[in-house]
């Protein structure tokens, strides 16, 4: 592994091509962000490069190292992962390119020979190690916790580990059969559903409209004040947008209270009224970055709200044409 990029190693996919282009992901292999990969075919065919950390394959971005980024973003059981969310908030201007949301399977796995009861160290990323806490208490309640950088890492150290020391991973059930061990417990998540969101990120670009789109702002207040967050809010609601998620994150630049708004909203910086929104949000609050357009990974629901654009035009034209009677 390069210890300065994060880098620990790359390999070409079945359908890799000539063309040179390249993705980083979360290493090593078998991760769940690997399995996601696989269903994004914009880059079936980009040799990929496998890093230590998500924030190591956020710089990789950046800095030019690959093309593109594919890293997690959101859990159905832990919500936001806030790593993500705070390095494309403040510390890259990377915009996102299309998200993948992938059905979950914790397993708990171990070396050949080893019993449920014999676990006494459960290694795993600890976004994982929180999904199936309710089990582990009740299956392994003496078991050391012990964080790796992912899961499949997790399934990787226990496949190095001594045969008795009884150590267990919280991993894919892919990881199983690619480092050796066997499945001690399945699908072990606290709660049914288990999906994860992935995003592919990358230096510049927004994906055209597919009519199934969501976007993504941060939005800083201008000041910390009574009805501020109201004030964004009713952007969104007088133009019947959906927001699909809403978090406040600290700014890190200043004290307690300093916080911000991340956004997820329904349809495209290309549609009218959304643009009309985040330009209404631009001239009030003055700080707000976009994090991109691009297609949501979910089937497309019926709502009232799908003409929207077409309203929204029909009323700027009226307007326009009131406007255009004033007497001069």
């Amino acid at each position: 592994m390069d210890p300065v990029s994060g880098q620990m190693e790359s390999y070409e996919p079945p359908s890799a091509s000539p063309s040179g282009a390249s993705v980083g992901f979360l290493g090593p292999r078998g991760t769940f962000t690997e399995e996601a990969l696989d269903r994004v075919e914009e880059v079936a065919a980009h040799r990929r490069v496998l890093y230590r950390t998500m924030p190591d394959v956020l710089d990789a971005v950046e800095q030019g190292e690959v093309d593109c980024g594919f890293v997690a973003i959101e859990n159905s059981i832990e919500g936001t992962v806030n790593l993500t969310q705070d390095e494309l908030a403040f510390n890259h201007d990377l915009l996102i390119q299309r998200e993948v949301v992938l059905d979950i399977e914790h397993c708990l796995l171990a070396r050949p020979g080893t019993a449920l009861a014999d676990v006494r160290v459960v290694v795993s990323i600890p976004v994982a190690a929180a999904q199936c806490h309710a089990f582990l208490r009740r299956a392994t309640p003496a078991a050391e916790l012990h964080a790796a950088n992912s899961t499949a890492e997790g399934a990787r150290l226990v496949s190095e580990s001594e045969p008795s020391a009884g150590w267990a991973a919280v991993a894919p059930r892919a990881s199983a059969a690619l480092y050796g061990l066997d499945i001690l417990a399945a699908d072990i998540a606290d709660h049914p559903g288990n999906q994860t969101r992935f995003v592919l990120v990358a230096r510049q670009g927004i994906p055209a409209p597919t009519g199934h789109d969501r976007t993504s702002l941060v939005v800083f207040q201008r000041a910390d004040a009574p009805g501020s967050l109201i004030s964004i809010l009713q952007e969104f609601a007088a133009r019947r947008i959906n927001l699909s998620n809403l978090l406040s994150r600290p700014t890190k630049a200043g004290g307690l209270g300093d916080y911000c708004f991340v956004l997820y909203a329904d349809g495209h910086i290309a549609d009218d009224v959304l643009a009309d929104a985040v330009r209404a949000l631009r001239a009030k609050q003055g700080g707000v970055k976009f994090l991109g357009s691009y297609p949501v990974d979910a089937p497309a629901a019926d709502s009232p709200d799908e003409h929207a654009d077409a309203r929204w035009r029909e009323a700027d034209a009226w307007v326009h044409s009131l406007r255009a009677a004033i007497t001069r």
